[in-house]
Parts: C-alpha cells; structure tokens; sequence
C-alpha cells in the first residue's frame, strides 16, 4: 500500500488531488490518502446544495461549500476532522461494500481503545450507537475510492447551524436532531490518546494500519505529488470544485416534487410537465450508484408521464445501476 499525507487545508484542493491521483496514477496496489481541512461542508454529488445548507450562517462564518464526486449526504468538517481515502481496482471490491474499505480503520480504532466502534448501516461508522464518521464511494474507468470522515474534536454546535437536514431524514433515523445522532471520537479513546492533534492522530492510525512502530520505516511508502502534477490538480481545483455551477447547479423550474427516504437513501426527484410529458427531470439525495443519475433522468424525458410507461421504461433502464437499492416498484410509486 502506498500513502499521501495531504499538505492542503482547502477541501477543494484536497478532493481534486484525491480524482488526479485517482484517474492519472497507477501504484499497482492500494493507495491510503489522509487530508484535513479548515471548515467546510461538502454535499454529495446528486444533493440540491442550497436545500442541504443554511446559506446565510454558512457565509456568516466563512464555511467553504463545495461538491464531491461521490454521493451520499451533507457533511461538515473543520481542523477537528480528519479524512481517509482508499483507492483501489474496482474488481477487488464491490460497489457499496463500505465495511471491506472501513474495518482497518475500525481495527486501529479499537487497538486505541475505542472498543464501542463498529460500522452501521449502509455508510455510518458509530461509537457506543453515535456517529463519528460517514462515507462514500465512486468509481471511474476501473478504479474505486472510498472516502470517509473521522470526527476526532469537531465543534458540533456547527454542524447543528450549517446543515439544513431535511426533517424526514431525520424521523427516519429514530433520532430528535443532528446534533443528539453525532459525536466526537477523542472522549472514547484510551487516556494516552485523547489530547492528540489531527496530525498526531493520523500519523498513529498510519502506525497501526502499516504495522510500524515508526514513520521512518515507511518513508518509501509515501507519495508526494509533484510540481507539474499539482499544476494539473489546481486546474481540476478551478473547473469543479470553485466553481459555482459544479457546487451549486443551475436548475429549470420544476411543477412536480416527489421525495421519499429508502432504507439506502432519500430520493428527491423534480419533474417538469408539460401536455402529460415529462419536460425535464432531475434526481437529488444522498442515494449511492455506480451511474451518473442524469443518464436515468435523460431516458425519462419526452416520456408520457403515467404509471404504465414509468415502468415500462424504468425496468429497461437497470435502475439499480444509478440508485443503489431502491427497485423498480419502489421508483414507480414515488414518481407516478
């Protein structure tokens, strides 16, 4: 396994690393990023942004908003926060199987005495039932990364503020607020370990999971982008991840809004009518699926929007492909 320790702290800067590296390098085996950042909050790519934040308190306090290539849901971090990626071929994991790419980080975890630490639901990985990390997954002309959060000392009563969490997402999670369903991780880790910073917290966890007892014994491990590479990541940097029309979309006006949340996520779907058409359709949640979604959405349009011809065209598209675990049946009844 090879590894960057990311100098950055603009998240935009940090994702864009993560997809050159993904995209352009071919290490022949597992490639482990770690990176932190000022604060921030990153949407997943189907989310509708300024329906996930609370715009106002985020440019207040000078949050940085940006958009990922994964999906999934809202998240925010700050210095408090470190990041992991994997990044491996994609036959060797499945799309989704977020607890293969996890369990070494649960291991280290536990070896710091986080004994409570166990992976939960499609993407959470908890503490004593409290979240302390989410995750996502993309995949891309025969890699896959898996990224996750670990929130080490993260201010919570920001993450109250600055996300906008639609209500049903959070019924559905059996829980009265954000703020009661997240926590951080130093309370639960053994004395020894629960005055680290960020860096020191990473460089433990890069330890544990190379089995070292030094840093120095895998020097050679490391990566290190070079000069001309990072003029290719800037440029990624200015094309998707600063700039407005990747973070927060241009979108037509809709006449029809349908929203459920599955087991595997919410879906958010914008249907614009027209003489019992369907216009224009576009797909928002924290839904995962190894398709871009807009390539559903355009095998929907010009279609005649009633039930019948939903399923007809629905069960020929492998919805599954574009959201992951929600059926055809399901996609029908919360369209039609």
């Amino acid at each position: 396994m090879r590894y960057v320790s990311m100098k950055s702290h603009n998240i935009g800067e940090n994702l864009a690393t993560e997809q050159y590296l993904m995209n352009n390098k071919d290490f022949g085996e597992p490639l482990l990023l770690f990176y932190y950042e000022e604060p921030c909050i990153i949407v997943g790519r189907n989310q509708n942004t300024l329906e996930e934040i609370d715009q106002k308190y985020v440019q207040d306090n000078n949050i940085r908003v940006t958009r990922r290539l994964s999906g999934g849901g809202a998240v925010y971090q700050d210095l408090g926060n470190l990041c992991f990626s994997f990044v491996v071929d994609n036959s060797s994991e499945e799309f989704g199987d977020f607890k293969s790419f996890t369990q070494p980080i649960v291991d280290a975890l536990h070896e710091m005495g986080a004994s409570g630490v166990e992976v939960s639901g499609r993407n959470d990985i908890l503490v004593d039932g409290h979240k302390f990390s989410g995750n996502a997954m993309y995949t891309r002309n025969g890699k896959t990364f898996s990224h996750g959060t670990l929130m080490l000392n993260v201010d919570l009563d920001v993450v109250t503020h600055a996300l906008n969490v639609p209500e049903d997402k959070i019924k559905s999670k059996g829980i009265k607020s954000v703020r009661s369903r997240v926590t951080n991780l130093k309370p639960y880790l053994d004395p020894e370990y629960q005055n680290l910073t960020v860096p020191e917290f990473r460089d433990i966890l890069l330890k544990k999971l190379f089995h070292v007892d030094d840093l120095a014994q895998i020097k050679e491990q490391e990566y290190v982008v070079t000069e001309d590479e990072q003029v290719k990541i800037d440029k990624i940097y200015e094309e998707s991840y600063n700039n407005w029309d990747w973070v927060y979309g241009k979108s037509p006006e809709f006449t029809v809004k349908k929203r459920q949340h599955f087991d595997m996520g919410t879906v958010d779907a914008r249907i614009q009518v027209d003489d019992g058409k369907i216009e224009n359709i576009k797909f928002f949640g924290d839904f995962f699926g190894p398709q871009d979604v807009t390539q559903l959405a355009e095998q929907l349009k010009g279609i005649t929007y009633n039930r019948e011809t939903l399923t007809k065209v629905l069960t020929q598209a492998n919805t599954n492909q574009y959201i992951v675990g929600v059926t055809v049946e399901q996609l029908v009844d919360l369209l039609a």
